[in-house]
C-alpha cells in the first residue's frame, strides 16, 4: 500500500497553474458569477485562503442585500395602490407615491444592482440568460412606474420590482451558500490542522514554532499522539498513521523511513522524524480544498437549462410585450392603455419561481451529497449519472481494502486450524508487518486466547520466529521452507498462489504444522454495491492491471461477470472507450495514478476517496468515504436532483404559459383580463409550489 499512498501528496505546480486559470475563466460564466466578475478581479492568483474570503463576502453581500431589500418591500407593498386595492383599503395621504418612489428606487439600484451587473455582462457575451430576463424585467417595471409617478396615466408596479428582486436575491444566496458549504466542510479539516511544530535544531534539539513558520527541509519530531504538522517523508522511526480524517481510509496504515506521510494525520504509536517536503498550497490538504474551488465553478447542465429557459423567455418577453402593444393600439387603444399592457406582459414574463427553480434543488442536493460524503466536482457529469448503463471498477483498494486477511488454514498432521492459527497469532503478536494483523485478525475473530511470546526476531526476507510456551515457533515464507526440504501439499499450495495469495508456513520446534494463506480482502460495501447495481439493471464490470487468476478470485467473490485483467495503465481508457462504444454511459471507479486516463475518459470519473490525488484530480465525483456502495448513491441522488429540477422549472414556466396570454389580453373580447393583483397570487403560488417541490427531495 505503501506505493501507492505514496502518490498521495504529488501533484505538479502546472495543477495549481491550472487551477487559477480555471477560476479565471469560470468567473466569467453566467449566474452570480456575472454579478460579482468585478467585485472578484482582485481575488485572482491571491490564494486559496483569499478566494475562500471573498466567496464569503460575496455569500454575505446577496443576505445583506436581501434582507434590507426585503425590509424596504413591506412599506412598498403597503403604499401601492394596486395592494391597497386589492386588501380593499384607503391608505392614501399626501406625497406618498413620491415616498414610494424613493424606497423602490433604492430597491432597484440597490438590490437589483448585481442583476443589471450580470444583465449587461451577458449582453456583451451576446448570450442573454437569467440576468438578461431579471434585468429586463426590473428595468420596464422601474422606467414605467417613474413616468406613472410624474404623470403617466396608468399603474404602477413597484410591488412586483420589489418582490421579483427580493426572491430572486434570495435564490441567489441560497445557490451560493450550499456551494460555500461543500467549502466549509472540508475547510473544518484546516481547524483541526495543529498550531505548533516540534522543530528539530541542528543539534538535536527541539524548538516550538508555528506551523506556518515552517520551510521545506526542515526536521519535524512527532510524537505518539500528535497530528502530523505538514507532508513529509519520515527520516527515523516507524508508526501505525490514522490517515481517516484526511482520506476516509478507517484502518492505520503503518509508515517506515522514506515513505511519505500527509499533514494533519495521527502518529498513533513510536515518535518520528519528518522532513518537510511541502508546505501551504501545496499540501494534500490544501489541493483537496481546490478540488472544491473546482466544484463551486463547475456548471450544471440543468442550470444551463434554466439559463437557456430564460433566454427564451427574454425573447418571448421582447416579443409579446412589443407585439402585445402594437395590437393593442392596432385595436384603437390609447396609448398608455397599450403601454400597461405591454408592460404587465413582460413584467409578468420573468417569473419569480424561475429564480428559486434551480437554486434550491441544487442547496438540497449539496446538502445531502455532503452528507452522503460525495464531494461532486462536476455538476454537469454527476447529473449525467441518471443515465449510466455500466459501472467499472478497478480492483485494488477500490473492490478490495489494500489490506490482508486470512482466506484459508490447511493444517497439517493431526493439527486442526485452530492450532495452526494459535501457534502463528501467538507468535506474531509483537510484529507489525501487515500479513501479521491479518493472522492476528483472524485469530480475534475466532476469540482464540494468545500465549506469551518471548524472544521475537523478524528474520529480513523470511518471517520471523519467537518462542512460545518453551517451543520455537516460525513463521516463514516458502523459500525458507523449500530451502529446508520440508514436505508440504505442493497442488495446494500451488492453487492458493495461482489465485494471488500470499502464503505462510507455520512452523513449531522445526515442524511444519500448517500453512495459511492471505489475500487482499474485498470490501464488503463492494458486495453489496455490485448487486444493488444488478438489481438496477446496471453491468458492473472489473479493469485491473493484475493478472487473470487474481481477478477471477475477487470477481468470484462479488458476482462480477464481466472481467477485463493484466489491462496496462494506457490501455484502461481504450477499454472505456471500447464500452462506449456499443452506445453505453459508462462510469469508471478507481483510485490509483493508473486510473486517471480512464477516469477522464469515462461519461462518470469516480474516485475512491484514499486514492491518489492524481485520480482525485481527474475525477468528476470523489468518494470520500471510500465506500463503493456510495457509486448506487450518486446514480440515485442524480436522478432525483434532475426530475426536481426539471418539475421546478414546469411549475415556473407553468405560470408563464398561464399568465402571459392573459396578460396580454388574449381573453379581452371575453371580459376575461389578468389584473397585476391576481398576477401576484398566481406568481406567489407558483413561488411557494417551487420551494416546497424543492424541499421534498430525499435521499
Amino acid at each position: 500500500m505503501a506505493d501507492k499512498r505514496e502518490h498521495h501528496n504529488h501533484k505538479s505546480n502546472n495543477h495549481k497553474e491550472h487551477t487559477q486559470a480555471h477560476e479565471r475563466d469560470e468567473h466569467t460564466a453566467t449566474g452570480h458569477h456575472d454579478a460579482h466578475e468585478e467585485h472578484e478581479q482582485h481575488n485572482h492568483g491571491g490564494g486559496h485562503d483569499h478566494h475562500d474570503h471573498d466567496h464569503g463576502d460575496m455569500v454575505a453581500d446577496f443576505k445583506k442585500r436581501f434582507y434590507i431589500s426585503l425590509i424596504l418591500t413591506i412599506p412598498i407593498l403597503l403604499l401601492s395602490p394596486m395592494i391597497q386595492d386589492f386588501m380593499e383599503v384607503d391608505w392614501r395621504f399626501p406625497f406618498d407615491q413620491w415616498i414610494l418612489f424613493g424606497l423602490s428606487t433604492i430597491v432597484f439600484f440597490y438590490g437589483g444592482w448585481p442583476f443589471l451587473i450580470g444583465a449587461i455582462s451577458e449582453l456583451k457575451q451576446k448570450n442573454p440568460g437569467m440576468m438578461t430576463l431579471i434585468g429586463l424585467a426590473i428595468f420596464v417595471a422601474y422606467g414605467y412606474s417613474s413616468l406613472v409617478v410624474f404623470g403617466w396615466s396608468g399603474k404602477n408596479f413597484f410591488w412586483e420590482l420589489a418582490t421579483l428582486i427580493d426572491i430572486m436575491l434570495l435564490g441567489h444566496w441560497i445557490e451560493m451558500r450550499s456551494i460555500m458549504g461543500a467549502s466549509n466542510a472540508l475547510e473544518e479539516l484546516v481547524k483541526l490542522m495543529p498550531n505548533e511544530a516540534h522543530r528539530v535544531k541542528e543539534n538535536g534539539e527541539t524548538e516550538d514554532i508555528a506551523v506556518s513558520e515552517l520551510q521545506t527541509g526542515d526536521r519535524v519530531l512527532v510524537k505518539p499522539g500528535e497530528k502530523i504538522p505538514v507532508d513529509g517523508v519520515i527520516l527515523e522511526g516507524k508508526s501505525a498513521i490514522d490517515e481517516s480524517m484526511l482520506t476516509g481510509e478507517s484502518m492505520p496504515v503503518e509508515k517506515n523511513p522514506d515513505e511519505e506521510v500527509i499533514g494533519g494525520a495521527v502518529n498513533q504509536e513510536g515518535s518520528l522524524t519528518i522532513e518537510v517536503k511541502k508546505t501551504g498550497d501545496d499540501t494534500y490538504l490544501s489541493q483537496v480544498i481546490t478540488l472544491v474551488k473546482e466544484a463551486q465553478d463547475s456548471k450544471s447542465r440543468t442550470q444551463d437549462l434554466a439559463n437557456r429557459a430564460a433566454k427564451w423567455l427574454f425573447y418571448i418577453a421582447l416579443a409579446a410585450g412589443f407585439g402585445t402593444l402594437f395590437i393593442w393600439l392596432a385595436l384603437g387603444y390609447a396609448f398608455d392603455v397599450a403601454l400597461e399592457r405591454m408592460v404587465t406582459v413582460m413584467v409578468i414574463t420573468c417569473p419569480h419561481a424561475l429564480g428559486l427553480a434551480a437554486p434550491l434543488v441544487v442547496a438540497v442536493s449539496t446538502s445531502i451529497s455532503a452528507q452522503k460524503g460525495l464531494l461532486i466536482r462536476n455538476r454537469t457529469n454527476f447529473e449525467g449519472a441518471r443515465e449510466l448503463n455500466a459501472v467499472v471498477f478497478d480492483k485494488t483498494g477500490t473492490l478490495t481494502k489494500g489490506e490482508f486477511g486470512v482466506t484459508d488454514i490447511i493444517p497439517a498432521g493431526s493439527n486442526n486450524e485452530n492450532d495452526v492459527l494459535l501457534w502463528a497469532a501467538s507468535a506474531e503478536q509483537n510484529s507489525e508487518h501487515p500479513l501479521a494483523e491479518g493472522v492476528l485478525h483472524k485469530a480475534e475473530e475466532r476469540e482464540l486466547n494468545l500465549k506469551e511470546v518471548s524472544d521475537f526476531e523478524s528474520m529480513t526476507g523470511k518471517g520471523l520466529k519467537g518462542r512460545v510456551e518453551g517451543k520455537e515457533v516460525l513463521v516463514v515464507s516458502p523459500g525458507y521452507v523449500n530451502e529446508r526440504s520440508f514436505e508440504y501439499d505442493k497442488d495446494q499450495f500451488n492453487s492458493l498462489s495461482e489465485k494471488g495469495k500470499t502464503v505462510v508456513f507455520v512452523l513449531v520446534d522445526d515442524e511444519l504444522i500448517g500453512m495459511i494463506a492471505l489475500a487482499d480482502m474485498v470490501r464488503d460495501s463492494a458486495k453489496e454495491a455490485v448487486e444493488k447495481l444488478k438489481e438496477m439493471d446496471i453491468h458492473p464490470i472489473m479493469l485491473t492491471g493484475d493478472n487473470q487468476k487474481v481477478a477471477d478470485w475477487v470477481a468470484d467473490q462479488l458476482g462480477i461477470e464481466e472481467v477485463y485483467a493484466e489491462v496496462l495503465p494506457h490501455n484502461k481508457s481504450d477499454q472505456i472507450k471500447k464500452i462506449q462504444q456499443k452506445g453505453w454511459k459508462v462510469a469508471m471507479t478507481g483510485d490509483g495514478v493508473n486510473d486517471a486516463p480512464s477516469l477522464a475518459t469515462a461519461d462518470l470519473g469516480i474516485a475512491i476517496g484514499s486514492g491518489t490525488d492524481v485520480a482525485m484530480e481527474t475525477a468528476d465525483v470523489v468518494l470520500v468515504k471510500s465506500n463503493p456502495k456510495d457509486v448506487v448513491s450518486i446514480m440515485d441522488l442524480s436522478k432525483k436532483t434532475y426530475r426536481k429540477m426539471l418539475q421546478n422549472l414546469w411549475w415556473a414556466a407553468g405560470y408563464n404559459i398561464v399568465a402571459i396570454p392573459l396578460a396580454a389580453g388574449a381573453l379581452a373580447f371575453m371580459g376575461l383580463l389578468l389584473s397585476p393583483a391576481v398576477g401576484a397570487v398566481l406568481m406567489s403560488l407558483s413561488t411557494v409550489i417551487v420551494a416546497i417541490n424543492a424541499k421534498l427531495l430525499k435521499a
